[in-house]
């Protein structure tokens, strides 16, 4: 499983680069207004040297066109780096510009997928990711789930090197969904992973773990002071 973060928050991704096993991390024009109006390279190299080579990057061309999805990829690769995964929607113009960047070797994401169909298309265009809108899907009345299990199968049917990205979550039991149901990879907010590890039952299993030790060892000692201790004896 690959865990992404969907932001280009810096202190976001440096927090959750040093709590979880971050795969990588994604953005689109969305997310990038939530920054207000940053100095976009910059900004998207900085995110790089924090997360590193090895992992993921994914940022999304908004030119409408073919041509100018193309050129945004160009720009991108070139400004950036050339190992970032450029997210192209799925639509007519889309699709045209997967081919032709696949045709470069650029590495693609296909995005803004709503149907096992669009995932087809995306997937024999070569794309490398495809990335699904669960939530979206949800609040439109397509069933999220069997999108993701048709592409899925689709997947191990053909063999295919595309992995899905599954994106656009609002609880972290859609993530669960997701990833049960075959997406390769998921990409979420900083508030689903704050959601996930800081429940009220994790703490209170915690204070009580503390409480039984203390009540042992004394308060405040750890295992680390209990070993301090019986060396200076």
């Amino acid at each position: 499983m690959e865990f992404l973060l969907d932001t280009v928050h810096i202190d976001d991704i440096k927090k959750y680069a040093g709590i979880i096993p971050l795969s990588g991390v994604t953005s689109n024009p969305s997310i990038v207004k939530k920054e207000g109006k940053i100095d976009f390279f910059k900004h998207m190299r900085a995110i790089r040297e924090i997360i590193g080579d090895q992992a993921t990057f994914h940022i999304q061309a908004v030119g409408q066109t073919t041509e100018a999805m193309v050129e945004d990829a160009h720009t991108i690769l070139k400004n950036v780096d050339d190992n970032v995964y450029v997210k192209i929607p799925t639509n007519e113009a889309g699709l045209a510009a997967i081919k032709q960047l696949k045709a470069e070797d650029v590495n693609v994401t296909a995005t803004a997928i709503y149907t096992k169909f669009q995932g087809y298309l995306a997937m024999s265009a070569g794309a490398d990711y495809l990335a699904p809108y669960y939530n979206r899907m949800v609040n439109m009345n397509i069933n999220a789930d069997e999108v993701i299990g048709e592409l899925s199968t689709q997947i191990m049917r053909e063999n295919s090197r595309t992995k899905i990205l599954a994106a656009s979550f609002h609880t972290v039991q859609q993530v669960n969904s997701a990833f049960e149901m075959g997406a390769q990879a998921a990409t979420m907010s900083a508030d689903i992973f704050k959601t996930a590890l800081t429940a009220p039952a994790i703490g209170a299993a915690v204070n009580d773990f503390t409480a039984d030790w203390e009540s042992l060892y004394g308060q405040g000692s750890t295992i680390s002071s209990l070993a301090k201790t019986a060396a200076t004896v």
